[in-house]
């Protein structure tokens, strides 16, 4: 049976989420205007926007048209050239990306900001980064460290001694915003190793909440410790920090939608290891959210399982936490942790 041509009135839907809809757009525009889209991109969302090119083995047809039709249809509200253009690329960027990966590009290219030193250790390995600040003052160490992606950062960490980490993450909570003479000197002293253009704008780094998610990132062990020796300086800074990151027990504060997608992508035996850590009411929230039949058989092997190492069990949730993470970047589930309010 051929296939239905929708009516010239109906608007195409999709369910793709907002990764893949760039993704697919992006694929759809050819090699080189593709390739020209990107260039303008940061280096997290031509990571994600590429990834998604490559895990689209099929696309529907009627998602190609979905996402085709509701570009044209952006390109069609405009009055004329340049009319409304602030407006535009931000409703085209929150589209393509979402609202929280697009604010930093947004910031970028609309308010003129231009940090072309911090941006090259964007696109660099962690190792090579925390090469290049290991021999700077903290300050500047953790400038650079809130200015990357929280799990670029966390990677960074892991590559500096245990002191180092401290300084820096108490550093990174008690940051707020940098002056525009601290930025400028700060892109003049990368910029001598790279290559572009010096400015400075004003830019809110650090913050309570962004050491919270570059700990999110950590390994277990390295986080724990680090936590430690935070508390053990300033019990308050690190108890401010630990309620707005997102642990395995916030789990409980995601909806029963949220679950079934995240349980989808588990493996039974990695649910179960990491169970063994979880309290009562966050194993029945997970039971809530199966079939009766698997609950039964998650309770049984969890049961049959036996005492296991608490490093298994950090490992087992950290497993977890990470895609429940990802899912939230791609903006299928949504996360809160303890310090934040859902509205």
């Amino acid at each position: 049976m051929a296939e239905k041509t929708p009516a010239k009135n109906d608007k195409p839907s999709s369910n793709l989420n907002h990764v893949d809809q760039a993704a697919v757009l992006l694929m759809s525009l050819g090699e080189a205007d593709a390739a020209e889209v990107l260039r303008h991109m940061g280096p997290k969302e031509v990571q994600r926007i590429g990834s998604a090119m490559s895990q689209l083995k099929s696309v529907q047809q009627s998602d190609v048209r979905a996402v085709l039709s509701g570009f044209l249809d952006e390109v069609r509200n405009l009055t004329g050239l340049g009319a409304d253009s602030d407006s535009y690329i931000r409703n085209m960027l929150v589209t393509a990306l979402g609202e929280d990966k697009a604010g930093g590009l947004i910031e970028r290219i609309l308010l003129g900001g231009n940090t072309s030193g911090l941006d090259t250790l964007k696109w660099m390995e962690p190792r090579s980064v925390a090469d290049v600040i290991r021999n700077e003052h903290p300050q500047i160490q953790a400038i650079v460290v809130s200015y990357l992606d929280p799990d670029q950062a966390a990677e960074v960490l892991g590559y500096l001694s245990e002191k180092m980490r401290t300084d820096i993450m108490m550093r990174v909570a008690s940051l707020d915003t940098v002056q525009p003479s601290a930025l400028h000197e700060l892109n003049d002293i990368l910029e001598k190793q790279f290559t572009g253009n010096s400015a400075s704008q004003t830019t809110a780094v650090g913050g309570y909440k962004t050491a919270a998610e570059i700990m999110n990132h950590l390994d277990g062990g390295i986080e724990a410790d680090l936590m430690d020796s935070i508390k053990e300086l300033d019990e308050e800074m690190g108890n401010q920090i630990q309620d707005l990151m997102f642990v395995f027990d916030n789990l409980k504060e995601v909806d029963d939608r949220g679950i079934q997608m995240l349980l989808r992508e588990v493996s039974s035996e990695v649910l179960i290891v990491a169970l063994k850590g979880a309290d009562g009411e966050l194993q029945d929230k997970i039971f809530s959210n199966m079939s009766k039949r698997a609950g039964e058989l998650l309770r049984d092997d969890l049961e049959v399982k036996g005492p296991v190492r608490l490093s298994e069990v950090e490992v087992a949730q950290k497993e977890i936490l990470t895609i429940a993470r990802r899912m939230a970047d791609a903006g299928e589930i949504v996360l809160s942790s303890s310090g934040e309010k859902m509205v």
